[in-house]
C-alpha cells in the first residue's frame, strides 16, 4: 500500500512539474516571439534599453545618425508615398510603403527591418536607394509595425511572406532587377531568400547587414542573457513548442544553411564591436557562401550602427557592389 501511494506520488509530482515546465515554455516563446505579450511584460521598452546600453557611444556615431535622421525627415516631406497590403496564405495582412523612383527604372529594393522593428526604421536606407535611382518597398515584417501575425518570424515565415512582396514587383515591372537589403533579422530573412530557387534571375545582389546565422542560436543565447536559463533543453522544447503553436522550427531558419546553397553576389557587413550578434556569424556566413561575396567590417560600429560609423564609406561600400551587379 505505501509503496503505491509512493508511486502515486512521485507520478503527481512528475505530472505538475510538466505542467509548470511547460507553461514556462509557453512563457519564454511568448516573451521572445508575440508582441502582444511582449507588451504585457514591457517587455519591448526591457529590450530597447538593453540595446542602447550595448551600443557604442561616441559623439562621432550620434552626430553622423543626427544627420543622417534629419536628412531623411526632410526628405519624407516630399517623397511620395504609397501604402500597399497583401494577404498570406495563412490569413494575415501584411503592410509595405513604396516610394516609386522618380524616373523610369527598373531597378527595385526590398528593404527589411529587424527583430521588433518597423518600415520606418528603414527609411534612411530608402532615402540613399531612392537617390540611386531605385524603387524602394519597405515592409512591415509579420506581426511588427503594422503587420498582422501570430509569431515574429524569425527569418523564416518572413522569407515566405516576402515572395508576395516580390511578386508585386515583378507585378509592376516584370524586368526587375531586385535588391535584397536587411538588417539584423532582416539580413537574414535576405539571406535564407537568396538560399532558395531563383529561376528568374530577378533577385541580382543581396545586402546583408549584421545578419545572425541561425534563430535556434539566437534564441539559445537571448533566453540565457535575458531570463538566465541554459540554452538545453529549453531552446529544443521552445522549438516544439513553437512548432506546435506556430508551425514553424526555430532550427529551420538557417542563414547559415541557405547560404551554403546561394548563387545571388552578397555583401556581408558587420560592425565588429556589435554585442548582440557576434562579428564572428558574419566571417562564417562569409565563409560558407557559396555566392560571388564581399565582407565589410566597420571598426568601430555595434549592432545596427554600421551606417552611422562612417555613412560616406558604408554607403560607397554598397554603391561600389552594386555597380558590379545591377545594371
Amino acid at each position: 500500500m505505501r509503496k503505491k501511494k509512493a508511486i502515486k506520488a512521485i507520478l503527481l509530482l512528475f505530472f505538475i512539474f510538466f505542467i509548470l515546465y511547460v507553461i514556462l515554455i509557453y512563457f519564454l516563446v511568448s516573451a521572445c516571439l508575440v508582441p502582444s505579450f511582449m507588451d504585457r511584460l514591457n517587455a519591448f521598452e526591457d529590450i530597447t534599453k538593453k540595446c542602447y546600453a550595448e551600443q557604442v557611444q561616441t559623439s562621432q556615431l550620434k552626430e553622423n545618425q543626427s544627420k543622417l535622421l534629419a536628412d531623411t525627415a526632410k526628405w519624407l516631406e516630399t517623397a511620395e508615398r504609397t501604402k500597399l497590403s497583401v494577404q498570406t496564405s495563412d490569413g494575415y495582412t501584411l503592410i509595405a510603403a513604396e516610394f516609386a523612383a522618380g524616373q523610369e527604372s527598373d531597378r527595385w529594393v526590398l528593404l527589411l527591418h529587424g527583430y521588433t522593428g518597423w518600415k520606418e526604421e528603414m527609411y534612411q536606407f530608402a532615402y540613399w536607394y531612392h537617390e540611386q535611382g531605385y524603387h524602394v518597398l519597405v515592409p512591415d515584417l509579420r506581426c511588427q509595425g503594422e503587420s498582422e501575425g501570430d509569431f515574429i518570424g524569425m527569418g523564416w515565415t518572413d522569407h515566405y511572406d516576402c515572395e508576395l512582396w516580390i511578386d508585386y514587383i515583378l507585378s509592376c515591372t516584370p524586368d526587375a532587377q531586385i535588391v535584397l537589403h536587411g538588417q539584423s533579422m532582416g539580413a537574414a530573412t535576405a539571406l535564407i531568400m537568396s538560399g532558395q530557387e531563383n529561376p528568374s534571375g530577378h533577385i541580382t545582389a543581396v545586402v546583408s547587414d549584421s545578419a545572425y546565422t541561425d534563430a535556434y542560436s539566437m534564441f539559445g543565447d537571448k533566453i540565457t542573457e535575458w531570463f538566465g536559463l541554459p540554452a538545453f533543453p529549453f531552446v529544443d522544447s521552445a522549438c516544439l513548442m513553437l512548432r506546435l503553436r506556430g508551425g514553424y522550427d526555430l532550427r529551420d531558419a538557417s542563414a547559415l544553411q541557405a547560404v551554403k546553397e546561394s548563387t545571388v553576389p552578397t555583401l556581408f557587413i558587420h560592425g565588429d564591436e556589435d554585442r548582440m550578434i557576434d562579428v564572428e556569424m558574419a566571417r562564417m556566413l562569409y565563409e560558407a557562401a557559396s555566392c560571388e561575396k564581399q565582407l565589410f567590417i566597420v571598426e568601430g560600429a555595434g549592432h545596427g550602427q554600421t551606417q552611422d560609423k562612417d555613412p560616406e564609406a558604408y554607403y560607397g561600400r554598397i554603391a561600389d557592389f552594386l555597380t558590379e551587379y545591377v545594371r
